[in-house]
């Protein structure tokens, strides 16, 4: 497989052999059970749907219940499709198969991180863009600690550009973090130790792709 779900547990530090001090994310990876499996034949492609955490089967469509009995599994929280995984793997993934995190990665690999970043609500463009407020005094204004200054010109364009940097929604997108190395797998627990930080609180799902 090209990835696995899992789950943010939290962060910690430990040393390297060289005595430094590496931060690190835990990271519950799995298992997860294969929903699904796209080929170029019926789908166009080549594809594995992987599912992770349960699910309440009343909270759960019908359709999905039908999707997930068909794999032989539980509802499942969370469902992601890898495509394009890679050719050792091929005949190796089969509907309903459990999916591990040793099965999958080995300590020293690089992995990229998907999750979605905290959400901030509304903030200013001093928190949002690291604008430097009322410091440099120049732009428009000078007397309005945190605001944003001049935006536009006067008779051309007439407008504010597209992309402006303003005020607005911070926080709860999908951010992707690259090549983290993967420091400790576990896989009785099905926990993985990745270098750096991952994006999202504490429990939420992640992504993890080679």
């Amino acid at each position: 497989m090209s990835g696995i779900i899992g789950k943010k547990v939290g962060m910690t530090s430990i040393f390297s052999a060289d005595g430094r001090n590496v931060a690190c994310t835990l990271i519950e990876a799995g298992p997860c059970v294969v929903t699904q499996v796209k080929n170029v034949e019926t789908d166009g492609y080549n594809a594995v749907q992987l599912g992770y955490g349960e699910r309440k089967e009343k909270n759960t469509p019908k359709p999905l219940i039908g999707h997930f009995k068909k794999a032989g599994t539980t509802p499942k929280q969370k469902v992601v499709e890898f495509r394009d995984f890679r050719v050792e793997f091929e005949g190796q993934v089969a509907l309903g198969k459990t999916v591990a995190a040793g099965e999958v990665f080995v300590e020293g690999d690089f992995v990229d991180a998907i999750g979605t970043s905290k959400g901030k609500g509304f903030q200013g463009v001093v928190k949002r863009h690291g604008f430097g407020g009322v410091g440099g005094q120049t732009h428009g204004q000078h007397n309005r600690q945190r605001h944003p200054g001049s935006i536009g010109a006067c008779s051309w364009p007439s407008r504010v550009f597209k992309g402006m940097r303003m005020a607005g929604r911070t926080g709860g997108s999908r951010v992707k973090v690259l090549n983290l190395r993967i420091l400790k797998v576990y896989p009785e627990k099905n926990l993985i130790l990745v270098s750096g930080s991952v994006p999202g609180p504490k429990n939420s799902f992640v992504i993890l792709e080679k």
